[in-house]
């Protein structure tokens, strides 16, 4: 079965949609149910939701937490 899905599994708060793959959570739970129609229905519609989605980490990383304190 065709997916989406790139393994980076975060939903965006303001969006409702996945970073990696644009999905809602709805989709995400339903994609084995949908029919090979409705999957590319929806796959064609996830490059400009992912346009939509704000591309910034949900997190400090350690890297830019090194990075701003020597800026300091």
């Amino acid at each position: 079965m065709e997916s989406p899905c790139i393994l980076v599994c975060s939903i965006d708060d303001k969006t409702g949609f996945c970073f990696g793959c644009g999905r809602t959570r709805e989709e995400i739970g339903a994609w084995i149910d949908y029919s090979s129609s409705e999957r590319k229905a929806i796959m064609a519609a996830l490059p400009a939701r992912l346009e939509t989605v704000e591309r910034k980490p949900r997190r400090e990383t350690r890297r830019s937490r090194i990075a701003r304190e020597q800026q300091s």
